[in-house]
């Protein structure tokens, strides 16, 4: 039983160490295709820098505030329109 226990663990390491290879672009280049984009996150679901008075990702306060960001695909960022108006490339003022 132990031995059969063995077989069993050293293929499931064998195949989920294939799946991780088998990715097609590595996460650096999936990361290159994304871009910062403000005023876009809803509250408490930027992924970083929401300003003064708080630390990173999930602290924004309101929807869209507009100096949080949210990783978006590159391009697409100044087409996202929100109650607040249109996604922008740089930080704004609350």
């Amino acid at each position: 039983m132990s031995q059969r226990t063995l077989v069993i663990a050293a293929a499931l390491a064998a195949l989920s160490s294939g799946a991780a290879l088998a990715q097609d672009k590595p996460m650096a280049d999936k990361m290159a295709k994304m871009e910062k984009c403000y005023g876009v996150a809803m509250a408490g679901k930027n992924d970083c820098a929401a300003g003064p008075g708080t630390t990173c990702a999930g602290t924004s306060k309101v929807d869209y505030q507009a100096n949080a960001w949210k990783n978006v695909p590159a391009g697409t960022c100044t087409t996202i329109k929100t109650p607040k108006g249109m996604g922008t490339l740089t930080p704004m003022k609350s």
